[in-house]
């Protein structure tokens, strides 16, 4: 099978150098450029699989870059990184094709499952059965009208209707941690505060790992399935672009 090819747009070398020594551990191609208008010029007379793209650039925005390079070769996917993430962005890049919008720093492992899971072409399908028996309680990476914000460690949270937010985790990025057991809220929080626990995650060795509040909020409902969803994504569906919300949020301020 032909290798991967990806290319890494991004003035921070550090950010360049580790996703170079990330990606080819694992049998990618790796291309680097730091200039937005590199980038563009590198995608117009070669062919890549995929851009990871930051979104400030000392030239032309990553977003620029994204718009570009959907035209230029519709057929490469794209991952926007941003140190500074913003909903605004986010819905922005999903709206403009990009397959993923991540937060820096990000881990290794974290890395290399974005990669292939933007890589895996049975991504986004999962069987009717499963569909029809959680389908309130998972949310797609695909869906344009509210995208997810990716925080540290593995959390997320999304804007839905009525002012109302979801939070959940990446189980992708736990599993990496050890064999998952089962997700636990922390009883008697109702009141969640940022950077603080609200629930948390054990593997079948009893270790536990603690998923912090993304933002300050109350909650409002719990996702009652969340330990039989999590059983079901880690048996067959976890590399298909499905993530588990765990809470959904009125954040504080909006009352």
């Amino acid at each position: 099978m032909e290798k991967q090819r990806i290319l890494v747009l991004d003035d921070d070398p550090v950010v360049t150098l580790s996703c170079k020594r990330i990606l080819s551990s694992e049998g990618f191609i790796i291309s680097t450029v730091e200039k937005g208008e590199d980038a563009l010029n590198k995608l117009a007379k070669e062919d890549f699989d995929l851009l990871i793209t930051d979104v400030k650039l000392p030239d032309i925005s990553g977003m620029e870059v994204l718009k570009e390079a959907r035209i230029i070769k519709p057929n490469t996917d794209v991952v926007i990184i941003t140190g500074y993430p913003n909903l605004e962005d986010a819905k922005e890049s999903t709206g403009l094709g990009a397959a993923e919008y991540i937060e820096k720093p990000f881990t290794p492992d974290f890395m290399i499952n974005v990669a292939k899971k933007v890589f895996d072409k049975r991504g986004w399908i999962l069987r009717q059965a499963f569909v029809d028996e959680f389908r309130d309680s998972v949310v797609s990476l695909r869906d344009r009208e509210n995208p997810v914000l990716f925080y540290k460690d593995g959390t997320w949270s999304r804007p839905i209707k009525g002012g109302l937010w979801e939070m959940g985790c990446d189980l992708r990025y736990w599993l990496l941690s050890g064999e998952l057991a089962y997700v636990d809220f922390i009883k008697g929080v109702n009141e969640l505060k940022a950077g603080e626990p609200f629930a948390r995650i054990y593997t079948s060795a009893g270790q536990s790992n603690e998923l912090l509040s993304p933002m300050s909020a109350e909650i409002r409902e719990v996702n009652v399935k969340a330990n039989d969803v999590m059983t079901a994504l880690l048996k067959e569906h976890l590399s298909e672009g499905w993530l588990l919300w765990l809470a959904r949020v009125f954040p504080k301020g909006n009352d």
